[in-house]
């Protein structure tokens, strides 16, 4: 049961919490345009510097499983700004590193903690009529997927004024005024659990045994984010390589192409809300797949790869809302819990793509790429093809 559950959802408050998640998912995805760069400074092969990446999705995976199912425990708000201050410290280790050990734990530990932003989710969704639940959640999510890829922009910007450790000193500042900000904002919202701290991380594995529409959601965002990685972690050296030869700052900008695909998913979970989520899933997944085909064009044609970014970004996101649409009627009063499951599968295959992505660079390149990012689309076409026809009625 949720105590003080009245409040009204506004727009100023829900702008405050579309920026918040956006800002805290982006600490994760800063290095990704500065890969190259950091590679050179500290020495490292692309695989080397592709873990980077991966240790933060690893470090968003693991808050994900034992951080989050605490807004089903505690009082959200303090919750909320605490996680947002540590997640600040993470970022300043990483600013001020001096070797490869010292940067993986800083974004390891700003992974850990920036997981508030899928505490601040299904809050949104706590707070939200249910008529407009998934209207909400997709405009909470695209603030979210906006602060993945301008984080590209933003990063590549600051890089190219002052040095790629900037950012990290930018973005802490950024965090500590946001955890402000989200202090006086939010309500305070309880959520009343019977359940110890083991009980409730064991009720995160018994819904997942319970409930066929969230192992099929979560294997659907699992496939689907991996696609998003496998792109995002090794474009950066297809663009600064021949014949781009691309500045940091222009391999940034390529986040706001993103950006536009991420904002035309918006709407997907208005057609949840209306029953739709079938039609969104199919869709989105049969047009991820063709994106592959302009993507690998895209290494001679900046044009095939710009549209393939678009689809991509917006297949991917147009899955990713209409997922957690649905897996939020499931069980109302767990819906941390139903997010730490979901997510931790989401950001696991986020991780293994950029794995993925690093290797199939380093020995096949923009080719074995994007035969990496075919297969993996299709096999999620095929998961929810099987998906769909065994449970039409619950999805």
């Amino acid at each position: 049961m949720t105590t003080q559950a009245n409040h009204v959802l506004s727009p100023a408050l829900i702008a405050l919490m579309s920026v918040a998640t956006g800002l805290a998912v982006a600490s994760n995805y800063y290095a990704q345009p500065l890969l190259d760069t950091i590679a050179h400074a500290f020495s490292l092969s692309p695989n080397q510097a592709g873990f980077i990446v991966t240790a933060a999705q690893l470090g968003y995976a693991a808050g994900l499983l034992f951080l989050v199912p605490l807004g089903d425990m505690f009082e959200r708000r303090t919750l909320i700004v605490v996680m947002t201050l540590l997640s600040a410290g993470g970022m300043l280790i990483t600013a001020s590193s001096s070797s490869l050990s010292f940067m993986v734990l800083g974004t390891a530990l700003t992974g850990l903690f920036s997981v508030v932003a899928q505490i601040l989710v299904p809050l949104a969704a706590t707070l939200a009529t249910p008529d407009k639940r998934g209207k909400v959640v997709g405009t909470i999510m695209s603030g979210l997927l906006l602060g993945i890829l301008l984080a590209r922009t933003v990063a590549g910007l600051l890089a190219s004024l002052g040095g790629w450790r900037t950012v990290y000193w930018v973005a802490s500042v950024l965090m500590v005024l946001m955890a402000l900000a989200l202090w006086r904002g939010l309500p305070k919202l309880k959520q009343e659990t019977h359940l110890n701290y083991l009980q409730l991380l064991g009720s995160i594995f018994t819904l997942f045994a319970g409930d066929k529409v969230l192992r099929t959601r979560a294997l659907l965002g699992c496939l689907s984010f991996a696609n998003f990685s496998i792109l995002w972690t090794s474009m950066a050296f297809l663009l600064a390589s021949p014949p781009f030869n691309f500045s940091e700052a222009v391999i940034g900008l390529f986040g706001l192409v993103g950006a536009a695909g991420a904002l035309g998913a918006r709407q997907a979970g208005g057609l949840a809300d209306r029953g739709k989520s079938h039609l969104t899933t199919t869709g989105s997944l049969i047009l991820l797949l063709l994106s592959w085909v302009a993507i690998w064009l895209g290494h001679s044609s900046v044009i095939a790869l710009i549209i393939g970014i678009i689809v991509l970004d917006l297949t991917v996101q147009g899955v990713h809302i209409t997922n957690q649409t649905v897996i939020y009627r499931i069980k109302p009063d767990a819906r941390n819990r139903l997010t730490a499951g979901y997510m931790t599968s989401y950001f696991i295959g986020g991780a293994a793509g950029s794995l993925i992505s690093a290797f199939a660079w380093q020995h096949a390149g923009w080719t074995g790429v994007c035969a990496a990012g075919g297969t993996l689309a299709l096999l999620d076409l095929l998961v929810w093809w099987r998906g769909f026809h065994r449970q039409q009625v619950a999805m």
